[in-house]
């Protein structure tokens, strides 16, 4: 690759770690995890001295207390590289490698460690059993640079009235997406199953997996003692998984780094391009609920960047923390959502730790990649609620234009928003909504209504009304909103 410039970002490393001790105490903390796997991606890299070559080292945030993990991690590999720690958000695995990207083609970065870990499986073994897992003590540290940008992904109407959290939202994403494409609802649920089941399959095929075990897709659709409905249509099994220990790491370089550091061409990968982006920050402000601008815009927009269509893609990674995310990706990026869109298993089995599942997404990639050279591969990101995207594109041959980026936000920006009417009352439309379940019994049903002036959350705790809405499809049904904002059929 003698033609390649000197300041060519390529990914020259990939690791992955995966812990599951008998004792949990005997447990590695998160940094050292992140260390296994920063030695595993020096392995994979074929130069296990490159990670005290680093000029940068970065974390992805995470459930643990450390304020400047990669000093750490630069101790044990004798760096003295600047350290970076990223805000919040699925997002940034992909968004770190693109910065990187761009900081070594212009020159102001030479080898950059990425790294994150979750050690969630084992601290809460522990805790039942009245031990502790040994953290280092890091007080008073401060990361050199603090890399994202952080997002409050609630405003105060969607808190309170039950729309808190990803496991409230993505099920209602899924109604609206279901209602979008004129599904059964039974139908809808048969669909979701299939896909899921492939997601099963190629978590059962990945060692790095947290769960192989093999589940039908009746097993995955129909709620049991072990899967029982969360949020509808979701069962357990359909919700991402973060009760794990997993770690992933990536050392991304320049070309002429990687020369000096005598890693073998055959290792290198090439990312093409890199785009990010955000839809509204409220999920009360979107246009809709089964679409996403900024997936449509920025997913298109990278692989335009790469020089390729969407027919040239070979591999896919979707992010799939819930079946609405990697449903609303594939429908925005033009992909058929009958085609294999994720080589780990996904964040339900493969695992989803945190902010860190990218992470092991591009690491397989890699892999897959080597494994089929000339092909092309394209990983998907997703922080908040569809919220902060980032899109990336790799391939083993080097781009014929260099590394491309652009964040496209002014253009999403342009999309309508719908303006929250928090204290309607009256009647309105149901637009989208979820039951949500206990362990044994339904428990709120949510909702999102369209008012005369725009959208509305509501809730109801009905039984009747709640059982007939996980059989009955709701969509478009016209309701009474009271002055407690609970909603029964008009």
């Amino acid at each position: 690759m003698s033609d390649i410039g000197s300041r060519t970002p390529v990914l020259v490393g990939a690791g992955q770690f995966i812990q599951r001790p008998e004792n949990p105490v005997e447990a590695l903390e998160p940094v050292a995890m992140m260390g296994e796997a920063l030695a595993n991606a020096a392995q994979d890299a074929g130069a296990p001295g490159l990670p005290a070559r680093a000029s940068h080292t970065w974390v992805i945030k995470g459930a643990w207390p450390y304020p400047d993990p990669a000093a750490l991690l630069n101790q044990r590999f004798g760096a003295t590289g600047k350290t970076g720690l990223s805000t919040d958000g699925g997002n940034t695995p992909q968004s770190l490698v693109t910065v990187a990207c761009n900081r070594i083609a212009a020159g102001e970065a030479d080898v950059v460690l990425i790294a994150g870990a979750e050690g969630i499986w084992s601290r809460r073994r522990a805790r039942r059993a009245d031990q502790r897992i040994p953290y280092t003590d890091q007080t008073g540290a401060v990361p050199d640079e603090v890399l994202g940008r952080d997002v409050i992904m609630n405003n105060k109407v969607e808190a309170e009235r039950g729309f808190r959290d990803p496991i409230n939202l993505y099920p209602v994403f899924e109604s609206a997406f279901r209602a979008s494409r004129g599904e059964t609802m039974e139908g809808h649920r048969d669909r979701l199953a299939a896909m899921w089941e492939k997601f099963n399959q190629a978590a059962v095929a990945n060692p790095y997996s947290w769960i192989r075990t093999p589940m039908t897709a009746e097993e995955i659709r129909n709620p049991s003692p072990t899967n029982r409905f969360v949020g509808f249509p979701y069962t357990k099994s359909m919700n991402s998984n973060w009760d794990l220990d997993l770690a992933a790491a990536l050392i991304v370089c320049s070309a002429e780094a990687a020369s000096a550091a005598g890693v073998p061409t055959d290792c290198w990968l090439f990312p093409h391009a890199g785009t990010d982006a955000r839809d509204t920050d409220y999920v009360s402000n979107r246009g809709d609920l089964h679409s996403s601008p900024a997936i449509r815009v920025a997913g298109r927009r990278v692989m335009e960047l790469a020089g390729v269509g969407v027919d040239d893609i070979d591999h896919v990674d979707l992010y799939s923390c819930f079946p609405s995310a990697v449903q609303i990706s594939a429908t925005e990026l033009g992909l058929g959502l009958d085609r294999d869109l994720t080589l780990t298993g996904g964040l339900t089995f493969a695992g989803g730790p945190l902010n860190n599942y990218v992470t092991h997404s591009i690491a397989t990639m890699a892999g897959v990649l080597r494994d089929n050279p000339g092909s092309i591969g394209l990983c998907s990101a997703n922080g908040g609620y569809l919220t902060k995207h980032a899109f990336g594109i790799y391939s083993t041959e080097p781009p014929a234009d260099g590394f491309r980026h652009q964040n496209c936000q002014d253009e999403i920006d342009r999309f309508p928003s719908v303006e929250l009417d928090a204290n309607y009352t009256g009647s309105a439309t149901v637009e989208a909504y979820t039951v949500m379940h206990g362990r044994t019994e339904p428990e709120v049903a949510l909702a999102a209504v369209r008012t005369p002036n725009g959208r509305q959350w509501v809730r109801s705790t009905d039984p009747a009304l709640m059982d007939e809405m996980t059989r009955t499809e709701f969509i478009g049904t016209d309701v009474v909103v009271n002055e407690d904002f609970e909603f029964a059929p008009a």
